[in-house]
């Protein structure tokens, strides 16, 4: 019986297996080189548009902070959120424009619409006011960019409407998950551990491309683990993870973070000669980055009794953030083909892209809203908390997450 389920785990999406006649009428060889042509540009696509992605993710906050002082986390929040919003409005329409159309065009379309936003994003220290909110536009004109390169021809048939349902809300809260800890990321370490702008882009930058190496070796590892036991078995493993690794990062201890107190100004005018005013106004743009206090702010209350998160536990948590999130992705990904069966269809998908794109929306808003104001402890809590029903659900539709042929009898388990 196990050994009959993991087989239906691993079967193929299309046609029968490789060499097999069936398999032959479905590809032939100009077919099979011209799909794997395709899949490569796609490959390149999405390579590109990640690395973009990535680099932008982690100077947002500097960024806004330095082209709009009014900025505040909470507004940080709806910043990167506008991202998901344009590509969750954006997916289904270019799900159902990949269906009826060539798809090279909505692909063109997303990318010219990228290449658009992100001049804008560029130049958005020109305007004298409102800088916060042209970068509020330039994200979600990116997030419509962003939506047809997550479109692929997924299978349909008559599936099981619950499994589907189901592995959207588990793919919703992987994504919660994982944007809310890429919009924390940066305010977090200037908090806890005084660095700087520049210091905070480097170190974290280094951090999320260490990330991006340990993903790539899980997805490797994940492979041939899945033909042992199942991608079901890995996504509930992938979410046990992710919840030990964000328990891990609750503050505790007697060591506060330092606190950054603001200096004051006296408002009367020193006696200064001509000569010191013009050495005053030459070095100040040079040392303004160098001199801006560091530290959390005394703005946020929390600051004078939430403990700091010390580096080994902030360290500790981003690996295990790291390993457990790629296998929930692709395990919710693979999954989600499986259910669906053998027919191209690019609608459901678009909705599977929306629904980690509502991910990204509320993710950054709801991190930024409870950080700023009750801090890391209730934040890092409440993730707990979701993560904890998720695995409930997984465990009430587990048996539901089957694939199409096995639950019409094309395999039995």
């Amino acid at each position: 019986m196990a050994g009959l389920r993991n087989e239906s785990e691993q079967e193929p999406l299309l046609g029968d297996t490789p060499g097999s006649r069936e398999w032959d009428i479905l590809e032939t060889e100009e077919h099979y080189k011209s799909r794997w042509r395709s899949i490569r540009i796609l490959y390149l696509t999405m390579f590109l548009s990640s690395v973009g992605f990535s680099i932008v993710m982690m100077s947002i906050w500097p960024y806004l902070q330095k082209i709009d002082p009014t900025a505040d986390t909470s507004f940080l929040g709806w910043v990167i959120a506008s991202y998901s919003l344009g590509q969750m409005v954006a997916s289904p329409i270019f799900g159902l424009w990949s269906n009826y159309r060539p798809r090279k065009e909505p692909l063109i379309v997303s990318i010219l619409i990228s290449v658009a936003a992100n001049c804008l994003y560029a130049y958005l220290h020109i305007p004298a006011s409102h800088n916060k909110y042209y970068m509020l536009v330039a994200r979600g004109l990116l997030g419509i960019g962003a939506a047809s390169t997550d479109e692929a021809q997924v299978p349909q048939g008559n599936i099981d409407q619950v499994a589907v349902v189901a592995i959207n809300v588990l793919f919703f809260v992987a994504l919660f998950i994982f944007a809310l800890f890429e919009t924390i990321i940066t305010p977090l370490t200037m908090d806890m551990y005084a660095w700087t702008q520049e210091q905070a882009v480097l170190y974290n930058g280094i951090i999320l491309a260490a990330l991006g190496v340990e993903a790539v070796v899980i997805f490797l590892g994940v492979k041939l683990l899945s033909k042992k036991i199942g991608e079901r078995a890995i996504l509930l493993g992938g979410l046990i993870v992710v919840w030990v690794g964000f328990f891990i990062l609750l503050p505790w201890g007697n060591q506060f973070p330092k606190i950054q107190w603001e200096d004051l100004h006296n408002n009367s005018i020193p006696n200064t000669t001509f000569g010191e005013i013009i050495i005053g106004l030459w070095k100040s743009p040079m040392e303004d980055d160098n001199e801006r206090p560091t530290g959390c702010s005394i703005e946020q209350a929390w600051c004078l009794y939430t403990p700091v998160i010390h580096l080994a536990q902030f360290l500790t948590s981003v690996v295990l953030i790291g390993l457990g999130y790629p296998v929930c992705n692709l395990m919710s990904y693979t999954l989600y083909s499986k259910i669906l069966g053998p027919k191209p269809q690019g609608v459901y998908m678009g909705w599977l892209t929306a629904s980690g794109s509502g991910a990204r929306i509320l993710g950054p808003m709801f991190i930024s809203q409870v950080y700023a104001h009750w801090g890391p402890r209730w934040a890092f809590s409440l993730v707990c908390g979701i993560i904890v029903l998720t695995i409930t659900l997984l465990g009430v539709v587990y048996k539901r997450l089957i694939a199409l042929s096995v639950r019409y009898g094309r395999i039995q388990e």
